[in-house]
């Protein structure tokens, strides 16, 4: 079930395009076969199913042997809509159903339109108009057929865009971090942030900030920052994690390499170190690009790195760290990556205030 849930987080637009396909062709039968069906109405015989084109012909026969009206057998036949030969080959096969005076009935008016179809054929530049109106309203019948099946087709789409549209905010809004964005330089509480055991010391100093704080893949706005101060509220730096590099594309950004900061306000600038995935780190180009931003560290669970200004020290252990899996190369982007961060002022920085010394364990 894990494994699954992270396929989705992973893949949340490609499960919400498919899940809106889906969605949608489903809503699109049920109201075209059930709700909506397609009606058909005013059919041709040359529509109709062979044997109702066979007791429909017969009928058309049988009238004509007593009326002798041609003009209206062809009408109720709609001649100009069949195929050609089309017309003549069902002609034939009626009656060689038929016997007796039905086959006769079938075969005269068969002899008769074939006998007319001749004089028909010979151009005539006054029937034109007329051939026109009879394209334009066959082609009109032909939409008014099609226009159910246009309307359906259309409001499946318009659904199949809804559903989709629906499922990647609703899958943006539930997989987003919770909490404000937090902008460099600006304060958000820390995920843990628990008293230093007694014996994390520097130089016989407990940490002026000590906390974890972890990243998690979809949490673009990841940049948090945290002030060093004095005993007396005194402001001495700050430090910070933050997104340094993504790799391919889509959303969420997937991150190759974050950055860990030190800023001295009495050193007038940042360490920076960038903690890069396995893929970053072997990468020659993109371990290139990221040392131009600071000094490259490989992300490996237990690994201290060490930033140090005039005036303050920073320790960065990287406690835990663990890939995603994606349309990307493998040990190429995190998906959570948890790093503690314990920082001091040096004891011998011009006007810092002496730290409260931890005393030694009595080994006595």
């Amino acid at each position: 079930m894990d494994d699954i849930m992270q396929f989705i987080r992973q893949r949340q637009v490609l499960v919400a395009v498919i899940g809106g396909i889906v969605l949608g062709l489903l809503l699109g039968l049920a109201i075209g076969w059930g709700l909506w069906p397609v009606q058909w109405t005013n059919a041709t015989p040359a529509q109709l199913r062979s044997d109702f084109q066979e007791a429909y012909i017969f009928l058309v026969a049988e009238n004509y042997a007593e009326t002798g009206n041609l003009e209206q057998a062809r009408a109720r036949l709609g001649v100009e809509l069949w195929e050609e030969g089309e017309l003549a080959e069902t002609l034939e096969q009626v009656e060689q159903a038929r016997d007796g005076q039905q086959a006769l009935d079938v075969r005269r008016l068969a002899r008769d339109l074939e006998a007319q179809a001749p004089a028909e054929e010979e151009p005539a530049e006054e029937e034109e108009p007329a051939e026109e109106e009879e394209g334009e309203e066959g082609a009109g019948g032909l939409g008014a057929r099609l226009r159910p099946v246009t309307l359906v087709c259309g409001i499946g789409l318009l659904v199949v865009a809804l559903i989709g549209g629906g499922l990647y905010l609703y899958t943006r809004l539930v997989e987003a971090p919770a909490g404000p964005a937090v902008t460099k330089g600006e304060q958000r509480p820390a995920p843990t942030e628990a008293g230093p055991p007694e014996e994390f010391t520097w130089q016989g100093q407990r940490p002026s900030v000590h906390l974890e704080t972890t990243y998690t893949h979809g949490d673009e706005h990841y940049d948090p920052s945290y002030s060093i101060e004095l005993e007396s509220g005194e402001f001495m730096g700050e430090c910070g994690v933050g997104i340094s590099e993504v790799i391919g594309t889509g959303a969420p950004d997937k991150v190759t390499a974050l950055e860990v900061w030190l800023f001295d306000k009495n050193d007038i600038r940042t360490v920076t170190h960038i903690l890069m995935s396995k893929y970053a780190h072997n990468d020659e180009a993109l371990h290139s690009k990221l040392s131009e931003k600071g000094e490259p560290v490989l992300v490996e669970e237990g690994k201290d790195v060490i930033l140090e200004t005039k005036m303050l020290r920073l320790r960065a252990r990287i406690m835990e760290a663990d890939y995603g899996e994606g349309d990307v190369p493998s040990n190429s982007f995190f998906e959570t990556l948890t790093v503690e961060l314990a920082a001091w002022v040096k004891p011998e920085a011009e006007g810092a205030e002496p730290r409260i010394p931890v005393s030694a364990p009595d080994t006595s």
